[in-house]
């Protein structure tokens, strides 16, 4: 059992490093592709590229999807539309660091909706996480017009960690059965639905060139990072792989710092600081509930 909790967290980690790139990355590339465009690609280029990794493998064990799991398939699905073309105009609007660490928020939407929905539990280090990294946030968010016009782009930020924190939960119901179809039918089905609202919205289909780097980004970024976490999330719950994951902003962050150059403001470094304490308190939370001491958290489960 610790030696799957260990490969579990590592998991989380790498998924988490993967993620990293797709903040800064798409930033680059949303210069020359559209939003929507954007994030159909990314979803596309995941989809297929783990599609092509299930033909290879031969010791897929796990249990189909089947009928009951359709409605956390289609909600998984719909918000995975959403989440991607909210997060590309954040990007796009404001600065890549600024959305790398508003990406934490996911930690509080995941959790929150863990509780309340799922009635998973929750300790008391990982509630004044909770607060600081909400806190964080909320800096993050009235930075000035400098970097997100008036909260705009924070919003959206916002409203994709959301979206990707109800994502989470209906994943967690189905993440003990195939990861390659989990992913497959994400990568697909979310990315041909962020295309169809690229057409509605009439987007220019961007140079091959663009379109070949945010199919890699997306496979990469989104793909193998996916899987690694509905690995991580079969073992150690939603919250707790949210909570490993939490080091991914960071990554990004630095990223966007050296690619971007992107200046260090007085308030960004203070929102950094409440951040880090928020991850540091999860960190301990996962910690002390892997060590069974009672002050740590159980383990998310479905009830």
């Amino acid at each position: 059992m610790k030696i799957q909790k260990a490969k579990s967290i590592l998991y989380a980690l790498l998924a988490a490093a993967f993620y990293a790139i797709n903040v800064p990355f798409s930033k680059l590339l949303l210069n020359h592709v559209g939003a929507a465009t954007m994030a159909a690609l990314l979803y596309l280029g995941a989809g297929t590229g783990i599609g092509i990794m299930s033909l290879f493998n031969k010791q897929e064990k796990s249990a189909k999807l089947d009928r009951k799991d359709l409605p956390f398939v289609i909600g998984m699905i719909g918000l995975d539309i959403a989440a991607p073309i909210f997060l590309m105009l954040g990007i796009r609007y404001g600065s890549s660091s600024n959305a790398s660490l508003l990406g934490n928020f996911e930690i509080v939407a995941t959790t929150v909706i863990a509780l309340v929905i799922f009635k998973e539990a929750v300790s008391r280090k990982l509630w004044g996480a909770i607060a600081l990294i909400t806190l964080s946030s909320i800096l993050l968010s009235f930075e000035g017009t400098d970097s997100f016009h008036f909260s705009y782009g924070s919003l959206l930020v916002l409203l994709a960690t959301v979206c990707w924190g109800f994502e989470n939960n209906c994943t967690k119901n189905i993440s003990s059965k195939s990861t390659y179809e989990i992913v497959f039918l994400k990568g697909i089905f979310s990315g041909l639905g962020s295309l169809i609202i690229a057409c509605i919205k009439r987007e220019t289909m961007p140079q091959p060139i663009y379109i070949l780097l945010a199919l890699l980004l997306g496979f990469v970024a989104y793909g193998l990072s996916i899987f690694l976490y509905i690995r991580a999330q079969n073992t150690l719950g939603a919250a707790k792989t949210s909570a490993y994951y939490a080091v991914a902003p960071f990554i990004g962050a630095f990223f966007s710092f050296v690619f971007l150059h992107e200046p260090l403001t007085g308030m960004y470094l203070a929102a950094l600081a409440v951040m880090a304490a928020g991850t540091a308190l999860v960190i301990r939370d996962t910690y002390s509930s892997l060590s069974g001491s009672a002050g740590g958290s159980s383990s998310p489960s479905v009830r």
